[in-house]
């Protein structure tokens, strides 16, 4: 495995889902957001732990270019579809088992996560393939 290219798309895929979960999350979605919590109502924190929002952004894009390496995503285009792909049945596995056994997410909250992050992890997938030198076909 090429080390360089791991960390080349992993820290330029955690670039990408820091900011596009800051646009989406933290501006478009917002109020929705809000509008829609789990039973136990809002449990954002005041202001983010960035230390740990950013190390768990980098390692999304660390594991999305460890796959598109080792499964050799060789374009822009298979890096947009392979990110959404992992990005909702990541996405899926996680919000149905925290909504199965917890109060955090309604389901319309769910539904919009999920869809968020999918769209997220395509971006964030076309962005990895690009940094990693594959080809736009």
């Amino acid at each position: 495995m090429d080390i360089k290219k791991l960390i080349t798309g992993g820290i330029a895929g955690g670039v990408v889902f820091f900011f596009l979960g800051w646009l989406v999350y933290g501006s478009l979605l917002e109020d929705f957001m809000r509008q829609n919590p789990g039973k136990i109502g809002l449990i954002g924190r005041t202001e983010p732990e960035f230390l740990y929002l950013i190390a768990g952004q980098l390692l999304y894009g660390l594991l999305l270019t460890y796959i598109f390496l080792k499964g050799n995503v060789n374009s822009i285009v298979s890096g947009l579809m392979t990110g959404a792909v992992i990005g909702f049945i990541m996405g899926a596995a996680i919000d149905f088992t925290m909504y199965g056994t917890t109060i955090v997410l309604s389901k319309k909250g769910l539904l919009e996560e999920l869809g968020a992050g999918t769209v997220i992890s395509a971006l964030a997938g076309a962005v990895i393939a690009a940094a990693i030198g594959r080809k736009m076909r």
